[in-house]
């Protein structure tokens, strides 16, 4: 029987994630969402999933060259998966700086012609925010409209747009109308706080290409959930959200 919900947006709440490569951006982000990061091992999360009835996508992590910080491997999240298969699905990370390392990393993991999907941070950053300079983070490398390229050479590439792009979000959704490999992740953000005219489209014509996501462990999946919930979305759409849309670009609703 298939989970109730998959969480398209999850971190590892572990010391290598957030006391190696998140290292000196936790105390920023937590001060941004207002919510002290919960560290947990790899067995709690499952627990912790498992109980919800929720599947978690991991996401592994390398910004090694901008950020000087060292990396969660693929493999760790491949490990991961295998050990928990029943809660947890997994996502690899290639850093572009590092040419053809990167290359090789993406003919490992992820590729058009394997059917998979390829996750791109947009938008504004909580990490960083309210830093001078922002810790050295540049927002305009994350405007939604510089996928727009990438998503007409590969039409058969599903292109996620986390964190809906805000305060471009409109692009995305411009976006999203124009080319139906694009979709649109909501993790990030306090469902409630979420801009009313994403809203609309979420309800409407774009209801089959929204994902929801926790961004874990800045924002709890309990509390997404719960928010979701006082929304009064209309049953179809909260299930597309939820489920049936991530389902599919997943693969899961094959096996």
């Amino acid at each position: 029987m298939a989970e109730a919900a998959i969480d398209f947006h999850v971190h590892l709440p572990t010391p290598d994630w957030l006391d190696g490569s998140m290292a000196g951006y936790v105390e920023a982000a937590e001060a941004y969402f207002r919510s002290p990061v919960q560290r947990a091992s790899l067995a709690d999360l499952a627990a912790r999933y498992r109980a919800l009835d929720v599947r978690a996508v991991l996401l592994a992590w390398d910004a090694e060259t901008a950020t000087g910080r060292p990396r969660v491997p693929n493999e760790t999240v491949a490990a991961a998966c295998r050990e928990f298969p029943d809660v947890f699905t997994g996502l690899g990370s290639v850093d572009p700086h590092k040419g053809e390392v990167a290359v090789t990393e993406v003919a490992n993991i992820a590729c058009e012609r394997h059917g998979l999907l390829a996750l791109f941070h947009t938008g504004t950053s909580g990490i960083g925010a309210g830093q001078p300079g922002g810790q050295g983070i540049r927002l305009d490398y994350a405007r939604p409209i510089r996928l727009d390229a990438v998503a007409a050479a590969h039409p058969a590439l599903t292109v996620v747009a986390a964190h809906f792009g805000w305060p471009w979000h409109m692009e995305l959704v411009a976006m999203a109308l124009h080319k139906t490999n694009v979709y649109i992740d909501i993790s990030g953000w306090s469902p409630k706080r979420i801009p009313a005219e994403l809203i609309r489209e979420l309800r409407g014509r774009l209801s089959e290409r929204f994902l929801w996501g926790s961004d874990f462990p800045f924002l709890t999946p309990e509390r997404c959930l719960a928010e979701l919930d006082s929304l009064d979305l209309p049953g179809p759409v909260l299930e597309r959200l939820l489920h049936e849309n991530a389902s599919r670009i997943l693969g899961l609703d094959q096996d």
